[in-house]
């Protein structure tokens, strides 16, 4: 029993370190891109009305900072491929489509600094 205990205590800590890594190398691919949204129409369905309203005030293009995942998502592309991008200090992208996750950046970064 007591090897057991030994021979388990030894797997956890070789173990340890590879998961920290792992979750290291993952949380450096989580930041935040430009986002460029060149037609705010693509998030009328996600914002009401007010926010609509306030956002056609805003002049076009418009740029928020959004987490990586959203920027993929609504760019048309991949985390690897903006990852890849930041890496060489080029990272940033246009909106294709709208979805809840921007328009909740968009609201936060744009909409609310407007009230203020």
């Amino acid at each position: 029993m007591r090897k057991m205990m030994l021979a388990a205590a030894a797997v956890a800590a070789v173990a340890a370190p590879g998961f920290a890594q792992t979750q290291t190398a993952v949380g450096n691919s989580q930041g935040l891109i430009p986002v460029e949204i060149q037609n705010v129409a693509l998030l009328n369905d996600f914002l009401n009305d007010t926010q609509i309203a306030a956002l056609n005030n805003v002049s076009v293009p418009i740029t928020v900072q959004a987490p990586i995942s959203v920027a993929a998502n609504v760019c048309g592309t991949t985390v690897a491929a903006l990852a890849e991008a930041r890496k060489n200090g080029t990272g940033g992208c246009t909106a294709k489509s709208g979805s809840a996750a921007l328009a909740k950046v968009v609201d936060r970064q744009l909409l609310k600094q407007k009230k203020n």
